[in-house]
């Protein structure tokens, strides 16, 4: 008996997998401190002149317990600063650091590079037409029965 298909949700976690761990072993190449998945994801969702905790949470679609715990790794690291939010003094900004600027252009730059990796492994017509798929607006899932058992 074969296997069954693996279902697109599931070849998607494949590839962004694929990413992270392209990126992770540059960085860590490179002599940057060790990041989580959790942490990468956290500084691509991050706005240049900050991002609050609950906003952070929000992008990535976790609980802001696992957000704290992401941003606080990241301070200690150097990566990441907490400031005041000018515009609401209660609130505070998480922003990159000047460090954690660096790293950041320096992943973006290893992101490019596994692109065009992957460019020359399955063609750029098909990461071009990978990346047209992805950036087309979906709209909302809707809700799907289930099939019958076979």
């Amino acid at each position: 008996m074969y296997p069954p298909r693996p279902n697109l949700p599931q070849l998607l976690l494949d590839a962004r997998r694929w990413f992270e761990e392209g990126l992770l072993a540059s960085l860590e190449a490179a002599g940057i401190a060790p990041v989580s998945p959790a942490q990468l994801e956290l500084f691509a969702v991050l706005d240049e002149e900050g991002t609050t905790v609950a906003e952070l949470a929000r992008r990535m679609g976790v609980a802001r317990q696992t957000t704290h715990q992401a941003v606080h790794g990241l301070i200690a690291s150097g990566h990441l600063e907490q400031v005041a939010d000018p515009a609401h003094g209660r609130q505070r900004l998480i922003r990159r650091t000047q460090e954690g600027a660096r790293t950041h252009r320096k992943a973006l730059g290893v992101l490019e590079r596994l692109e065009e990796e992957l460019e020359a492994r399955i063609g750029i017509d098909m990461v071009a037409a990978l990346r047209a798929a992805l950036e087309m607006p979906w709209g909302e899932p809707q809700r799907c029965p289930s099939h019958p058992s076979r």
